[in-house]
């Protein structure tokens, strides 16, 4: 029986899918061990697989960034950008390189599934391939990698066409490499000094399009630039299949039969961890829809209901639903719209059924996201994380009666569906590296 190591940040948008891979790999008959945060221990052995914990000084909870993030938090542009990425995927590598070195070296492992921010996997993978086990990766954000066909990750651009474009994206990036990349990569080298490693050879950006034997990216090509650098060793293998998701066997809300009443259904959440404040995106889509004649669905994310009549300061409109989780692969099918904060395997999920979104991001890889759902044609990006009222109604009635949104959502889904089970393609591909 083949026993894999699954490593993946305390983060949820980046260990949930590597979770759901691990959950399909034991299902196939695997013995899968999941490196990460103590927070996660539950849903790890909820889901069949091993758990070893992070060591403490390179653990933390994802629900509290802003504590970690500390320098971040006070910055703006390119520094927050830049103290954020220190914090969580750079300072980290030495304790992240210690545990999962620790653990090869007990044996027994036949080959490392890494999701792509785990950083700690740079050392192990600077060493000769005859020196270490086989080690793929898995990307649960947009493509990062550098190119002259696109602007530098972050700016959140669009490409833009022919020499002139090609023109915009040098500059962008020599504008940014002071300020990012070039400090990125100092401390990136400094850390990978502290465990004996040698300098790293690519940019921050583009490490995990360079580093791994081979890269799967949890999307499609459609919903991604095209650049001529991409190494032919990452595969678009589509979002995770979500039968079996242990929240659609959860019961049903007393209002389910009303979203088959006959109005659209709009779907509104800002995630599992971007929910602190749901004045963010929430309160101004029930403010906005109020008068319209659909059925606005709202989930917290795990937050109280109460606190989303706090966030309006007066009761729910008539035309409001809210429920603090909800079983998506029974929602979306029922969906009309889907407003969202801009997570990635959210915006993903709800491609997979065809439902066409409005996007408002600000944070992370959010504003990436969103301007690529805009410029695949699939739904509305609003270009900020705190859209006002007005601004929500306009994308929404935009989206509802505007065709070509829900056409190429579906024209979306149906490539998702054509592709084999993400799955069984990693699965395959861990058995092809052994020896």
């Amino acid at each position: 029986m083949p026993s894999w190591l699954l490593c993946a940040p305390p983060i949820a948008g980046h260990l949930g899918p590597l979770v759901g891979i691990g959950r399909g790999l034991v299902a196939r008959g695997h013995t899968v061990t999941v490196l990460t945060g103590a927070k996660y221990r539950g849903m790890v052995v909820d889901a069949g697989l091993g758990h070893v914990a992070l060591p403490a000084e390179v653990d933390f909870d994802d629900a509290h960034l802003g504590e970690l993030l500390g320098a971040a938090g006070r910055t703006t542009g390119i520094a927050t950008i830049r103290e954020g990425m220190l914090a969580l995927f750079v300072r980290v590598i030495p304790g992240q390189y210690r545990a999962l070195t620790a653990l090869l070296e007990h044996g027994g492992f036949d080959a490392v599934l890494g999701e792509a921010a785990f950083t700690g996997l740079a050392p192990y993978l600077a060493r000769p391939r005859a020196e270490r086990l086989p080690v793929l990766g898995v990307a649960t954000t947009p493509v990062t990698l550098g190119s002259v066909d696109t602007a530098p990750f972050g700016a959140a651009l669009a490409p833009a066409r022919g020499v002139a474009g090609r023109l915009r994206n040098r500059a962008l990036t020599a504008a940014l490499r002071p300020g990012l990349t070039r400090p990125l990569r100092k401390a990136v080298d400094a850390a990978l000094a502290e465990v004996g490693a040698p300098p790293s050879q690519t940019d921050t950006f583009d490490f995990a399009y360079r580093a791994f034997d081979a890269l799967y990216q949890l999307s499609v090509p459609d919903l991604e630039y095209p650049r001529r650098e991409l190494p032919d060793s990452v595969h678009f293998v589509g979002p995770l299949r979500t039968a079996g998701d242990p929240r659609d066997a959860e019961a049903l809300p007393d209002w389910w039969q009303d979203l088959y009443d006959g109005r659209p259904v709009v779907h509104v959440t800002q995630g599992t961890i971007d929910n602190v404040d749901l004045g963010r995106l929430l309160s101004p889509t029930l403010r906005a829809l109020a008068a319209e004649d659909v059925l606005v669905v709202a989930s917290t994310g795990g937050r109280p209901i109460g606190d989303v009549e706090r966030a309006l300061g007066e009761p729910l409109p008539g035309n409001a639903r809210v429920a603090t989780y909800l079983p998506y692969d029974r929602l979306l099918p029922l969906c009309a719209v889907v407003v969202t904060n801009g997570g990635f395997g959210g915006v993903q999920r709800a491609l997979a059924h065809g439902v066409p979104l409005v996007v408002a991001g600000s944070t992370e890889d959010k504003p990436e996201v969103a301007a690529r759902v805009a410029w695949a044609g699939c739904g509305i990006d609003l270009r900020t994380g705190t859209p006002r009222p007005d601004a929500v109604g306009r994308a929404v009635r935009a989206v509802l009666t505007t065709a070509s949104f829900a056409d190429r959502s579906r024209q979306l889904a149906g490539v998702i569906d054509a592709l084999p089970d993400p799955v069984d393609v990693i699965a395959a591909a861990l058995g092809a590296s052994l020896p």
